[in-house]
């Protein structure tokens, strides 16, 4: 696929725009030097709006939407599970999570299991999401999102990996997260509105003069075994999406993992002006995420019928691009990059945020404002260098190597979960026992993946998160009682909170049930 001049003049202004309007908001008034409250935090100023949005920038990026286009190309809808499954999650972040974060004014997950659990489990995990986010999520983004670059333009990949690393890091380095997020919401815009481009065009072109609906409702009769959302034992994809798993299993481990306890993306919802605003930035987002099958699942079922013969699915998405005309084209190729650029703004300055908070005003302690900011604006720097420089390394001539690493890291996810959890709803929780949940939860899981790889053992991703959780959960409790938390480690206030929410929180929770309600007892 190539791209005309007019497409080329519609990123260019993309560019420049998201890069102008970056440093306009992140701004600050004559006379005052930005303190770490206003890089890291975004002067806890944030609006809901911003906040739904820079979720979703966050968390969606170029090869995810090429990944899900292939996905929904072999498998079929049910891959959105991942998606309208978050919704539900990033409901229960809000109205359990969150009041007990802004309660106790947390600005990192390190510092909630400081207060929580003890000083050394807060360096251990700080130093563990800074090796993950520079190793596995940097070069990932990156490597991939040139690639996609690459498979779209033509560009050299290279390039297309340098360009987006001086740019993620340009455009934020000055304003650090109010840059991000409330430029994430003109990204998001970008990405809805690309997205919904070719979905629309695509349909049309399928429906014929039955337009859209047509066009949804020929592929629907035409391959109705791509929309079973619960997928049979039967199924030669049971292994991604084991049943009813998807519902009651594992995949709620990973998402509460991610949307609840992951700094790059819980990070804008700390910076909020409110809890009520922070929940309604949530609800917000949950709403979008409802939306996303739509852009990144609908692609990959429409080139069923568009280009049936596709030799790779992850060519599913640049062969529907390749469809579009100038100008739409262009669009939405500045969706793609706007995908690219929202994630790695958000991690480059959540990096900054773990490394300058957690772990370098420990050591020099009684650091002014200024000079934080400063060391900040330094890590995010190394950092995207470091993940440029060894994005191909682990990406290009080691993939399988890569693909361990990702699997590894995967190991710690269950552990996380049980540290969080009983840290948040029980008081008898202790280091000990959180520790335990830890390497239990590494232990259990590398067991697994070694039978599974050697032959001797089958089983779902999904549902051996699902039992490493239970066992490490119950290990924890059972240590947790017998090694009691010691004195004076709890700091964490529990007084004065409540779980009530807005009336307009509730309305837009009621939403996302009863759409998701129907989704699957349409398609079960």
């Amino acid at each position: 696929m190539s791209l005309e001049p007019l497409d080329l003049a519609i990123l260019g202004v993309y560019a420049v725009s998201i890069f102008a309007l970056a440093q306009w908001v992140s701004r600050e008034r004559p006379g005052h030097a930005k303190t770490t409250t206003d890089y890291f935090l975004a002067s806890k100023s944030l609006p809901w709006w911003a906040i739904g949005a820079s979720l979703i920038a966050a968390n969606i990026s170029a090869e995810q939407i090429i990944g899900m286009s292939g996905s929904g190309y072999v498998i079929g809808l049910a891959i959105a599970s991942y998606e309208w499954m978050a919704a539900l999650t990033l409901l229960i972040v809000g109205k359990f999570f969150l009041p007990i974060f802004l309660r106790n004014q947390i600005v990192t997950m390190p510092q909630f299991l400081e207060q929580r659990y003890g000083p050394r489990i807060r360096s251990v995990m700080a130093v563990f999401w800074l090796v993950l986010y520079v190793f596995v999520n940097i070069t990932s983004i990156l490597w991939l999102g040139a690639l996609a670059i690459t498979t779209v333009s033509g560009v050299d990949q290279t390039l297309a990996l340098i360009a987006l690393a001086v740019f993620g890091l340009a455009y934020q380095l000055w304003g650090g997260l109010k840059a991000v997020a409330l430029t994430d919401a003109v990204q998001v815009t970008i990405l809805v509105v690309g997205g919904l481009i070719i979905a629309w065009v695509m349909l049309g072109q399928i429906g014929g003069d039955a337009g859209v609906t047509g066009g949804f409702t020929r592929l629907v009769t035409e391959f109705p075994e791509k929309f079973d959302m619960i997928l049979s034992p039967d199924s030669p994809h049971y292994a991604a999406l084991p049943g009813i798993a998807v519902l009651v299993g594992g995949l709620w481990v990973m998402n509460l993992s991610y949307w609840g306890f992951n700094q790059y993306i819980i990070q804008r919802a700390l910076a909020a002006t409110s809890l009520d605003e922070a929940q309604k930035g949530i609800a917000f987002a949950a709403w979008l995420k409802l939306l996303m099958p739509l852009i990144v699942v609908l692609p990959g079922l429409a080139a069923l019928v568009l280009a049936p013969d596709l030799a790779r699915p992850d060519q599913a998405y640049p062969t529907m691009m390749a469809l579009l005309p100038a100008g739409l084209k262009g669009l939405v190729f500045a969706a793609l990059v706007a995908a690219i650029i929202g994630t790695l703004g958000s991690l480059v300055n959540s990096i900054s945020t773990i490394f300058t908070l957690d772990l370098y005003a420990k050591v020099r302690p009684n650091q002014d404002q200024k000079h934080l900011v400063f060391v900040g604006r330094l890590a995010a720097v190394v950092a995207m260098t470091v993940g440029a420089l060894t994005a191909q390394p682990l990406l290009g001539a080691f993939d399988q190597a890569f693909q361990f690493i990702q699997e590894f890291t995967g190991f710690f996810t269950p552990g996380i979960v049980v540290i969080f959890l009983l840290g948040l709803f029980w008081k008898r929780a202790s280091e000990a026992g959180a520790l335990t949940a830890a390497i239990l939860s590494v232990l259990l899981s590398a067991g697994f993946w070694w039978l599974q790889s050697t032959g001797q053992f089958l089983l779902p991703f999904m549902n051996r998160v699902s039992i490493v959780f239970v066992v490490s959960l119950l290990a924890a409790v059972i240590v947790s009682l017998l090694v009691p938390p010691r004195e004076g480690s709890l700091r964490i206030a529990f007084d004065g909170i409540s779980y009530r929410t807005s009336a307009a929180f509730n309305l837009a929770a009621a939403g996302v049930i009863a759409f998701l309600i129907g989704v699957y007892a349409l398609w079960w």
